[in-house]
């Protein structure tokens, strides 16, 4: 993972999450919102790299993947 870079929050995700909170949560899909719930998923995700093994990974991203195609 040499090229890794760290994921940055854009106008691009925030307007796609706050369009999905309007479906799930009407009251509050404001920007703010929106950001701060992009940042708690990349904490989450970021915690789960810690804590999972690289097969519990493997294994979710094969979940993930099956139900996207």
């Amino acid at each position: 993972m040499d090229n890794f870079e760290p994921y940055e929050l854009n106008e691009a995700d925030i307007d796609k999450t706050i369009a999905y909170l309007k479906t799930i949560d009407p009251d509050h899909a404001t920007p703010e919102d929106a950001i701060a719930y992009l940042e708690y998923y990349r904490t989450v995700i970021h915690e789960l790299g810690h804590q999972l093994s690289d097969k519990e990974l493997s294994q979710l991203y094969d979940d993930f993947s099956a139900k996207r195609n």
